[in-house]
């Protein structure tokens, strides 16, 4: 078949997937295996659905997720992102809109230590909510 008209193909089958409510990512894992096994054959389509999951998983780049995880559980335990929030509201907060700065120098200290912006931005929501 074209590819062209596989592509096509494949965007009308997954939102009539999605229609269905099957979810997203089995909708694209059905569509993705589908379409490759038209464009190429069945067999080389099974083997990429045999390979794929276990490359993913094994990558170097997702073992530091768990590190990630494990500081946001001890900058919560030990109140960091709330003294953070605090010190900053105190430099910050007696100007016009002290609690917009104070809230924005609190997330560049708390991203400067961590690196994730939305780490940082669901750990500066509770700091600042209250």
């Amino acid at each position: 078949m074209d590819k062209d008209t596989v592509a096509a193909g494949g965007f009308v089958v997954l939102f009539v997937l999605m229609l269905l409510r099957v979810p997203v990512g089995i909708a694209m894992g059905i569509v993705g295996v589908g379409g490759f096994a038209l464009v190429a054959n069945l067999n080389s389509a099974l083997g990429l659905l045999a390979g794929s999951p276990f490359s993913t998983v094994t990558d170097f780049n997702f073992s530091i997720i768990p590190m990630f995880i494990l500081m946001g559980a001890f900058a919560s335990a030990a109140g960091l992102s709330t003294d953070l929030f605090r010190a900053s509201q105190a430099w910050l907060g007696h100007y016009r809109g002290g609690l917009a700065m104070s809230a924005i120098a609190a997330c560049g200290g708390f991203a400067a230590i961590n690196g994730s912006s939305v780490a940082t931005a669901a750990t500066m929501t509770n700091g600042a909510l209250p």
